[in-house]
């Protein structure tokens, strides 16, 4: 297995899909909720979010294909989209999602878009396209399956952290997330931009 595509995928991931930053949101979601059905809400959310990276890791490339859609294209819309992001974390701009009637907060909107959002599936399919062999798909496939087991064990145990960490070190996290996540993006664009004038001379 490639240990250092592991690292950088698992960082990559665990600081875009943000499993601290996800605990206030899924109490509040869950907040009316018995603890067997919120524990239920965990496993359920993050099993909805595994799902949907899944397919985007093992048929994303083709979906670029049949677009017609390149790496470097893909990098610099990935890249703005999570500077977005980051902004959004380092500001606290972002709104907190309400819940809908008759709809499971599991599945929407907590497995997608808030875990498999638009930014976690644009760094799935780039990490994706750089594998060339069989040890780069393994370290791919176990960096998401690391990254969603933390995830489960964020929300599984989220009135525990926050008894721990306090509102004050969830927001620490966020701030560091967002710092993290926009270098993520600048690396993103300024990757794009080098493909473009390589493959444009």
């Amino acid at each position: 297995m490639n240990v250092r595509l592991f690292g950088e995928a698992f960082v990559t991931l665990f600081v875009i899909m943000d499993p601290p930053g996800t605990v206030p949101l899924f109490l509040a979601l869950t907040s009316l909720q018995s603890s067997a059905a919120r524990s239920r809400a965990a496993w359920q959310a993050v099993a909805v979010a595994v799902s949907v990276i899944t397919v985007f890791a093992v048929a994303g490339q083709q979906i670029l294909a049949y677009l017609s859609i390149s790496l470097p294209a893909l990098q610099g819309a990935g890249g703005l989209l999570l500077l977005l992001v980051a902004l959004q974390l380092l500001t606290g701009t972002e709104k907190p999602p309400e819940q809908v009637a008759d709809v499971n907060v599991a599945l929407v909107p907590l497995g997608t878009p808030l875990l498999a959002g638009p930014g976690a599936i644009v760094a799935t399919i780039v990490f994706t396209k750089r594998a060339t062999s069989l040890a780069d798909y393994l370290a791919i496939a176990a960096a998401i399956v690391a990254v969603h087991l933390a995830l489960y064990l964020f929300l599984r145990f989220s009135t525990v952290i926050v008894r721990i960490v306090r509102d004050s070190g969830i927001v620490l996290i966020t701030k560091i997330s967002g710092l993290l996540v926009s270098a993520i993006a600048v690396q993103l664009i300024a990757s794009s931009v080098y493909g473009f004038v390589e493959n444009h001379p």
